[in-house]
Parts: structure tokens; C-alpha cells; sequence
């Protein structure tokens, strides 16, 4: 695949210019920024006005889950634009009902029932909501080393660096800590472990909490962006079993492992799990337009049957949105897109990062399942000294920048977070293009290496 244009680097500067006057870019001091000018992108590659292309191992942030451009998709949302671009929230609308219910289809249990939201982060601040109103209560217990979102609830609820600079110490936020065995909190040596004392330590948690005064614990069912750690068997099913027993409503946070993401439609397939509410957004249109959404059991919907629900969003369900998910659901299913993902983990992504694993020191763990990898990076395998420090900036940060620089030169385009690279591209990366990534990941470690102890 190569670019459809000619390179265009006057166009291009043009782009970088107008960005750099006009556009306030998140998670990022202004002036220090240099975003990089996008031409054009299809399938798992995107390229710039200088004609170098890249693979995207990074699926915009983890939401092109079909790729950029599915022109069925591409078609959807032109053919709801000519007939219905939008409508107010509500009505009842075909392609909002039919998106509702084809979601409703694929969530685990009896979570039936679709609130529509703009993104992830607006579908865990009304899924907290749900839980507080429905239970009479005030506080979540969220995990440390977790991304929930940007906005107020969810922000406070997110467990990594950046949620300090808005924090405000009176969200009815408790934090605890999850199992990830490679950097245990409880000093365990076997998934087994880790298991029960994080069961243990997040029981005790409750307890000096207080059972009556918890509302809901939210957990994303793999983490994401804090480093994909697969939680052990056993511990979903024994927060749920926690959950039952105190009448706390348990949420998991889907936004970024849902629709094909691990393999499965909803990664709690993976681990048999039913949860009370499920958040989601990214993937479930490839991000084409801006979806997101909670699913809701059966019990909590009736809490709202005669009491109206104080929450609600100028574009919830927008027609073009809806659109561009019945069409990415349709595409999942006729393409077997999440089938894909199952399959190019376990024969292609799995076994390759593992072989780069065995040859690379600075690479201290390879973790995930389908589509969803992640590469922890350190200095000493022995006592798995991250390559950088925790949330590091500036020199400090050095090994990873040069990593990251080393992974573009050879047309790989990563996603990096502390000390750590994962490996998520597209959940329909064909073999020779995830093979393509491994190489230069390969290429790239070997800059990684130079800074191992």
C-alpha cells in the first residue's frame, strides 16, 4: 500500500502551521509539541505529506479496530448523512434502535438495555452515576494503575499520573490496588497468589471503607493504557462475588479492550464474568465517529422505570455514530474480525514478541491476549528496574524517546507510555503487516538494549 498522492511538503507545512496557530492539543505543553501532518490513511497505515508511511501499531488510541477507511463503513455514514444526519436524543430512531440492539446482542448477561454517550469518558461518568443512584451510595473504588478518562468523575477515578493535576480529594474516589504479578503490590511469586491477597487487600478495603457506603467498584477488565496486565484467574469472578455480597454495583470499564480488542467481543468473556455495567466506546465503530456508551442490567434499568434519570447528552445515539457501529458490527461479524484477533494473538503477536523477549534484555515481560500487547521495558531483568522512571519526562525519559525515534525511522508509528511499548494495532492486521511490526520492533529494541544496566 502506498500513499494515494504525490508528497506534498508545502501542503503539509501549510497543515503543520495552521495546527500549530489555531489548535489546542491535549495531555501536552503547547510549545513543546511538534504534531506530526497527516496526508491520508487506509487499513493499518497511515502516511504524511512528505510520502513516508507508517504502520500503525498504535490503532489511532486503540479504536481503529477495523482499520482506517472499511469502506462499508465509510459508505454507512455517507448513506445517513443523505437521508438522517441527525436527530435529537429523544426519539426513537432506526439506526439508534438498531445499534442498541446489536450491542445489546454481544454484552455479556442480561446488560440489555444502551445509554449513548459521546466517548468513554462520559460512559463512566454516567455508569457512576447509574451505580450511586441506584444503590443510595457515594463511593467508587477504582484500581490504581487504570485509565478511566478526562472528565470530572472519571478523571478522579483514573489511578495514573494524570490524574494529579486534577484531582480534587472529594470525588468519593478510593483507590486500591489489582493484581499484576510482574510488579506485585503483595509480594507474591504465583498468579494463585496474587489472586487471593488482592482479593484480600481489596476486601480489607471495603471493610475500613465501610460495605454501606460503597457504591461501585470499577475495574477495567484488562488496563489499558497503564499496561495490560491480564488479571489472574479467579479475581473478576471474586470481585463479583464481593460485589454480591455487599450489594455494591460492579462495572467494567470496556471502552478500550471491547469489540474484538482480546479476542472477544467483551474481554469479561475471557474470564466468565457478568458485571452489573459495561462502558464502552473506541472500538465499536473503529472510532469513525464519536461513540460511547453504557450497557445496563436488567435490575439497574428498573431503578429508572418510574424515576426519571437525572443524565443525558445533546448528541446521545447521533445517527451518524449509530450508523458507523451497526456497519462496524456487521464488518466485525462478516469479516470474523474478532475470530482474526483471537488467532493473529495467538500465532503471529504472541509468539513473536515472546521471540524478541528471549533475544532483547531490555525487554523484561511480554503481556496480552488477540490484538493487545504490551512490551515491559527495564534496565535490569533481575530486579526489573523499568528502562525509565515511573511517569519520567525529559532527559529522564531519554531511553524511551530514543526507542520511540528508532521504531518511526523504520515505518513503525508505537504506542509508549512510561516504560513500557505495546503492540495494538488494527484487530485485522493481516499476518504480513504484524510481521512487518515485529521487525521493526525489532530494530528498535536494539536501541532499548543499549541502555540495559
Amino acid at each position: 500500500m502506498t500513499p494515494h498522492a504525490e508528497p506534498d511538503p508545502q501542503a503539509g507545512a501549510a497543515v503543520k502551521a495552521a495546527d500549530r496557530a489555531h489548535v489546542f492539543h491535549s495531555w501536552s505543553a503547547q510549545g513543546l509539541i511538534d504534531p506530526l501532518a497527516v496526508a491520508g490513511a487506509e487499513g493499518s497505515y497511515f502516511w504524511d505529506y512528505d510520502g513516508n508511511r507508517y504502520l500503525d501499531f498504535t490503532s489511532g488510541l486503540v479504536y481503529t479496530n477495523i482499520g482506517y477507511q472499511h469502506p462499508a463503513v465509510v459508505a454507512a455514514i455517507q448513506e445517513q448523512a443523505g437521508r438522517l444526519a441527525t436527530f435529537a436524543p429523544a426519539f426513537a430512531v432506526d439506526v439508534r434502535s438498531e445499534a442498541a440492539r446489536l450491542i445489546a446482542e454481544r454484552t455479556p448477561g442480561d446488560l440489555d438495555k444502551i445509554f449513548f454517550t459521546n466517548g468513554g469518558a462520559e460512559a463512566v461518568e454516567n455508569a457512576v452515576r447509574m451505580a450511586r443512584l441506584h444503590t443510595g451510595r457515594a463511593k467508587v473504588l477504582s484500581a490504581y494503575r487504570s485509565y478511566h478518562g478526562a472528565t470530572s468523575t472519571a478523571i478522579n477515578l483514573t489511578g495514573d499520573p494524570r490524574r494529579w493535576a486534577s484531582d480534587s480529594a472529594s470525588a468519593g474516589v478510593v483507590h486500591f490496588w489489582a493484581p499484576f504479578l510482574y510488579r506485585s503490590p503483595f509480594y507474591a511469586t504465583t498468579e494463585a497468589e496474587e489472586c487471593a491477597r488482592a482479593l484480600t487487600h481489596l476486601e480489607d478495603t471495603i471493610a475500613f471503607e465501610g460495605p454501606g457506603t460503597v457504591a461501585a467498584i470499577i475495574l477495567e477488565t484488562v488496563p489499558g493504557t497503564a499496561g495490560i496486565m491480564t488479571p489472574p484467574p479467579g479475581y473478576l469472578a471474586g470481585v463479583r462475588e464481593i460485589c454480591d455480597r455487599y450489594g455494591i454495583v460492579f462495572i467494567l470499564d470496556e471502552v478500550m479492550a471491547g469489540f474484538g480488542r482480546t479476542g472477544k467481543w467483551f474481554a469479561a468473556e475471557h474470564f466468565d464474568v457478568v458485571p452489573d455495567l459495561v462502558t464502552f466506546a473506541k472500538g465499536v465503530n473503529s472510532g469513525y465517529v464519536p461513540l460511547g456508551g453504557v450497557a445496563i442490567s436488567a435490575e439497574i434499568a428498573a431503578t429508572f422505570d418510574k424515576r426519571p434519570y437525572p443524565g443525558g447528552l445533546t448528541y446521545s445515539g447521533h445517527p451518524l455514530a449509530c450508523a458507523a457501529a451497526c456497519a462496524t458490527i456487521r464488518v466485525m461479524e462478516d469479516e470474523q474480525v474478532v475470530e482474526h484477533a483471537a488467532r493473529i494473538g495467538e500465532t503471529v503477536l504472541g509468539p513473536g514478541l515472546r521471540e524478541l523477549a528471549e533475544r532483547h534484555p531490555s525487554v523484561g515481560e511480554v503481556r496480552g491476549l488477540g490484538a493487545f500487547w504490551a512490551l515491559d521495558l527495564v534496565r535490569n531483568r533481575e530486579t526489573r528496574e523499568p528502562l525509565v522512571p515511573y511517569n519520567a519526562a525529559g532527559e529522564a525519559n531519554a531511553p524511551m524517546a530514543a526507542f520511540g525515534a528508532a521504531c518511526k525511522k523504520n515505518g513503525l508509528w508505537p504506542f509508549i507510555n512510561m516504560n513500557r511499548t505495546h503492540a495494538v494495532p488494527a484487530c485485522n492486521i493481516s499476518e504480513a503487516e504484524a510481521k512487518e511490526g515485529l521487525a521493526a520492533l525489532d530494530a528498535a529494541l536494539a536501541v532499548a538494549d543499549e541502555h540495559v544496566a
